[in-house]
């Protein structure tokens, strides 16, 4: 029997005959012995992308390889087309790549279907291939390819494609100058975009949206508002960039108002509305709004499971997606990701795995995008192993993945694994340079960080704040001032987390002067520093520790939202200050306006009880936070209990408050006890206690020094001259006592017996002299605190030569008179050196303010803060 042709048109009939099952439709026309010709399979591939029907699609591919009309142009781009819209871009690259003579229609289609995805830069190269090989573009090329410049930012590019367009006489365009308006506007460059827009002799419908998006986009939302109204048309795309533009801009009450009045709503107007209620925190109102949509898509399902992933509410995202799966719409790579990111915040790998099984039978295991996300969801759920498998399985991988995997390998601690892997990556972003040197920094090597840092060809400002916040974590607070300084030289805006980083390396050296140019920094920069928690909170930490508690305060009092962080920080202050009272009010205040304590306000409060000796009200705060918070006390608030007991001479009460602790006592706490032993002299517990340390922490030095003080103290220069013994035996290094003091600017740091500076002459005089009055005006060198048994001439010699006095000396003869004078000790502070200062402050007519590790001493007019007890 002869096979007759499908008439044209009949093809749509027999699909919807057989219930639209496209294959069982192919095989009974094939049985019927009906030949297939180009119009049908023409009219059944407007069905499938109708549809987005892949599965058929691959079908129909098929047979048309056996029939031999896969070779025809026109019908395989139709069937990338399909591809390229059901997200299988692997497949889409294959069909393209098998065309023997891709014509302009192929080339734009497969670019599209790059941009489209996200992958702006592989339809960048796509261009220039096809430029290479002599395709010339139409309008449609050039609009498609300056889309993949906005969406990837790319303006280089787009500067270069704009002047192809106008070589190739498409300057009055109007759909390709319209796509050159998007593109400079998407780039940032929303001035390039109204010149343009003001230059095009003919404007229609989709110019005029693109300046208004443009203007919305980059934050001009009154522009955008004010060409809108006067469009002399509008549509639901108008409507829509407005909408997006108010939300993006915070001004969601404006955007709500301006989606009510929509005359007509799409898809996208109702999915824009919803992601700018997330945008804003708004997440419930956006849940809300998603339910009651008329009709949702893939992309509004996919939005709406983003949102609900980045916003912390992953289990609401894990059921928007089964959901979406019982409703039968197209689950693309986007959707994949964003649910994959909800088990990785959630660190579920058993959801990440069932998700990881339906990409496999979706197909879409060969996603770069979502190769990445499985990535990053198995380093997030702890599973490296695992992680490296789908990375080394991947067809392709970009340098997402590549980056991930890099940092999940070395937040995990394997650092030489993630090094090989930086070394062997095809194409290194600063992303990749940023991952690898925070790798070094959280395994404590700072050195290959910071030559890393060095090295790198460009940075940005993650790279600057990763290597300070890396230089203040290892101790090395002037290097981190010090890169500070060496950015504020660059053309790169510092930004929050920058100011967040270098403030604690202010704080830590008491750098007054660095912490106020800082702030001055921030406020030059017109963030809103005391709206911002952390940066409001790390300003009040930085005043507090460089010993000025009232600008502290004044700080603390602009914030206008305050959380648990900042009223820590203050009362920590006022603790660390010794202001009793100040910080008993403040905790008052703090549960007044609603805000829960946590056991670092605690540590603050019995801090300042500590500091002032009150006994009773440290019972009190130590009683009320079981009581009233049911909060079990930690190790921290114990060692404050057994400090302030010890302090004040309550040391039989301290045994037995130690006896009773459900939590073994650490080395702290024992060392706390300690010092109470020496301030009253107590030797025979000293000794025990003293023994305990040594096998508990035996290569702590403390507690030796601890012991000989206390023997020295007694006139036992044997007994000390034996642990000294002792200590050196055993390889135990005394940590050397130093003082550091900021002059102009620079910090300056001095340790007894070194004569480095280059004034040292100045300040040993300024001693000299200083002595004279001292004694004249009462003050008898302590020597109880010279460990060794030398002549009291000698004594009073190395006492002289601590730290903090020549700190000190330095400060008087560097500064104005009555300029205050800030010095940092890195130990506590020895008695004579307490009683000396005080002497110094009358004599100069100078205050003095000294932080030790234990808390500050404001000295003035002979007096100290701390009422001799410390």
């Amino acid at each position: 029997m002869k096979a007759t042709p499908l008439p044209f048109g009949e093809a749509r009939r027999v699909c919807n005959t057989q219930g639209g099952k496209l294959k069982e439709a192919f095989r009974i026309l094939q049985e019927e012995g009906v030949r297939v010709v180009w119009c049908t399979y023409d009219q059944v591939l407007e069905e499938c992308v109708m549809d987005k029907a892949w599965e058929e699609a691959k079908f129909i591919q098929a047979h048309m390889i056996r029939t031999g009309f896969n070779a025809d142009t026109v019908l395989a781009t139709k069937l990338l087309g399909l591809y390229s819209k059901c997200g299988n871009l692997v497949e889409a690259r294959q069909l393209f790549d098998g065309m023997l003579e891709p014509n302009v229609a192929s080339w734009t289609a497969m670019m599209g279907a790059y941009s489209g995805h996200g992958y702006g830069e592989k339809a960048l190269k796509l261009f220039y291939e096809m430029q290479c090989k002599g395709v010339p573009a139409d309008g449609y090329t050039f609009a498609t390819v300056l889309a993949a410049c906005a969406n990837s930012q790319r303006l280089g590019d787009g500067k270069e494609i704009h002047e192809e367009i106008v070589r190739n006489g498409f300057r009055t365009n109007v759909f390709v100058v319209s796509a050159l308006v998007n593109m400079y506007a998407k780039c940032g460059r929303i001035e390039d975009a109204r010149k343009v827009f003001d230059e095009m002799p003919e404007r229609n419908l989709v110019s005029w949206n693109a300046i208004v998006a443009g203007y919305a986009q980059n934050g001009c939302v009154d522009e955008a508002l004010k060409l809108f109204w006067e469009m002399p048309e509008r549509n639901v795309v108008s409507w829509t960039a407005v909408v997006a533009g108010c939300a993006q801009n915070g001004l969601i009450n404006e955007s709500r108002e301006l989606f009510e009045k929509m005359p007509e709503r799409n898809v996208i107007s109702w999915t824009t509305m919803i992601l700018g209620y997330a945008q804003n925190g708004e997440i419930e109102e956006a849940l809300k709004l998603f339910w009651k949509m008329p009709h949702r898509n893939t992309v509004s399902w996919t939005a709406m499971i983003t949102a609900s992933a980045k916003h912390g509410h992953a289990e609401d995202a894990l059921k928007l997606f089964g959901h979406m799966q019982q409703t039968g719409i197209l689950l693309n790579q986007f959707t994949f990701a964003s649910v994959l990111s909800a088990c990785a915040n959630m660190g579920s790998l058993k959801h990440g795995k069932e998700i990881h099984e339906s990409i496999i039978r979706s197909g879409l295991h060969s996603d770069v995008v979502v190769g990445s996300a499985l990535v990053d969801m198995y380093v997030k759920c702890r599973s490296i192993q695992e992680a490296r498998t789908v990375f080394d399985n991947m067809p392709e991988q970009n340098v997402v993945s590549w980056n991930t995997m890099i940092a999940g390998y070395a937040k995990y601690g394997y650092v030489d694994e993630a090094a090989n892997l930086f070394v062997k990556i095809p194409v290194r972003d600063v992303v990749s340079w940023n991952a690898m040197i925070a790798g070094y920094i959280q395994n404590g090597y700072l050195d290959e960080a910071v030559k890393l840092f060095q090295g790198m060809p460009e940075r940005d400002i993650v790279s600057w704040n990763t290597t300070i916040a890396g230089y203040v974590q290892s101790g090395h607070f002037y290097e981190a001032l010090t890169l500070f300084q060496e950015l504020q030289s660059t053309d790169m805006k510092p930004d929050l987390d920058t100011f967040a980083c270098v403030l604690p390396a202010c704080a830590n050296l008491a750098a007054l002067g660095h912490g106020k140019l800082v702030h001055n920094c921030i406020v030059k920069n017109e963030f809103k520093s005391d709206h911002d928690g952390f940066v409001g909170s790390a300003l009040v930490d930085m005043y507090s520790k460089c010993g000025t508690i009232k600008d502290a305060r004044r700080v603390f009092n602009r914030m206008p939202r305050r959380d648990v962080v900042s009223w820590n920080a203050m009362i920590l202050g006022y603790a660390m200050h010794g202001h009793g009272r100040e910080t008993f009010l403040l905790f008052e205040e703090m549960k007044e306006a609603g805000t829960m304590p946590d056991n670092v306000t605690f540590v603050g409060v019995l801090s300042a009880c500590n500091h002032g000796g009150l006994v009773k009200d440290g019972w009190k705060y130590f009683h009320c936070m079981s009581q009233n918070y049911h909060m079990e006390p930690d190790i921290e608030h114990y060692v404050c209990m057994v400090d302030l007991l010890g302090r004040a001479g309550h040391l039989d009460e301290v045994q037995a408050f130690i006896d009773k602790m459900p939590i073994n006592p650490g080395p702290a706490m024992w060392r706390s006890l300690l010092g109470a032993c020496k301030v009253h002299k107590n030797i025979e517990l000293g000794e025990s206690v003293a023994q305990l340390l040594f096998e508990l922490d035996p290569e702590n030095a403390s507690p030796y020094v601890q012991l000989a003080n206390i023997y020295a103290a007694a006139g036992r220069w044997d007994d000390a001259e034996n642990v000294r013994k002792m200590m050196k035996d055993g390889g135990v290094k005394k940590m050397p006592g130093c003082s550091w003091i900021e002059v102009n600017n620079r910090v300056y740091v001095f340790m007894a017996g070194n004569r480095s500076n280059l004034q040292m002459q100045d300040i040993f005089a300024e001693l000299e002299r200083l002595s004279g009055y001292m004694k004249e005006a009462g003050y008898v060198p302590d020597t109880d605190f010279v460990l060794h048994d030398v002549e009291e001439e000698q004594k009073e010699h190395v006492l002289f030569h601590h730290s903090e006095k020549l700190a000190i000396a330095f400060g008087l003869i560097n500064t104005y008179h009555r300029t205050t004078i800030r010095i940092v000790k890195n130990l506590r502070v020895c008695g004579d050196c307490h009683s000396a200062t005080k002497f110094i402050s009358k004599i100069a007519l100078r205050e003095i303010i000294m932080r030790d590790t234990n808390r500050f001493h404001h000295f003035k007019d002979g007096q100290c803060s701390c009422g001799d007890f410390w």
